[in-house]
């Protein structure tokens, strides 16, 4: 019987390392991405949100740590996301977390949209938030991409989406968004953070952060890669049980 000559063999990932390491460094996997998800609710959280929330996942070897703000009746929906940022900022572990994820009980992420949203903030340091693509409920719902920045004058008109690309804006939803913690460090930045208001009819916490946050140049953006459903469990703009 003749020996077997057995020739070096080093791994598929190791024939060709600057494709291996291309890959890596584009998943972000590697790098430090702790994050806490906000998520306030009156006490009542529709099954289908709350397991889309549950089937969220993160990088391995990072921290992913959901912070609900259950029970908050009389507790408006912008001091809930106010007082849960102070009380990550001053918590001795959650403090030194990368990221916050806020999302609201209505809002139903894609399982990998927070590994979408993370690779591209590392990807784009411009921006100090990046967010999901929903949309207002109803026939008529439009896009939570608020204000061209390409204009002079600061403004919140919506924006058309464009699909599978990341779109720069004025202001975004609150639905499912990644923030760069080290913002609300800022002492510059209005408080607090976010104050439900009514514009058009419509109340809203976000754009009131947004019109403090853009004159200190902080940045934001959509992705529109990452699809986010609007659940109207009890068909208030249309049919019950409806995601729009």
């Amino acid at each position: 019987m003749k020996p077997q000559i057995i020739s070096p063999d080093y791994g598929k990932h190791n024939q060709d390392l600057e494709a291996t390491v291309k890959r890596v460094t584009e998943s972000s996997s590697w790098k430090k991405l702790d994050t806490v998800m906000l998520i306030p609710s009156g006490g009542q959280v529709p099954v289908k949100a709350a397991l889309s929330w549950l089937n969220l996942y993160a990088p391995p070897n990072n921290s992913f740590f959901r912070l609900p703000t259950v029970g908050a009746v009389n507790l408006e929906v912008g001091e809930a996301f106010s007082q849960s940022i102070e009380f990550i900022l001053s918590h001795p572990q959650l403090q030194n977390y990368k990221y916050v994820l806020t999302c609201e009980h209505d809002n139903i992420p894609p399982p990998d949209g927070l590994i979408k949203l993370q690779q591209q903030m590392e990807a784009h340091p411009e921006f100090d938030c990046i967010g999901g693509l929903y949309f207002t409920k109803g026939e008529g719902g439009v896009a939570q991409i608020w204000g061209d920045p390409r204009d002079a004058v600061n403004n919140f008109r919506p924006q058309p989406p464009v699909p599978g690309q990341l779109v720069e804006c004025c202001g975004t939803g609150m639905g499912f968004n990644l923030w760069r913690l080290d913002m609300f460090r800022d002492p510059d930045l209005r408080k607090p953070w976010f104050k439900t208001q009514t514009e058009g009819g419509v109340a809203t916490q976000d754009l009131y952060f947004w019109s403090d946050a853009r004159r200190h140049g902080y940045r934001c953006a959509v992705d529109c890669s990452v699809l986010v459903g609007h659940y109207d469990l009890e068909g208030k703009f249309g049919p019950p049980d409806m995601v729009w």
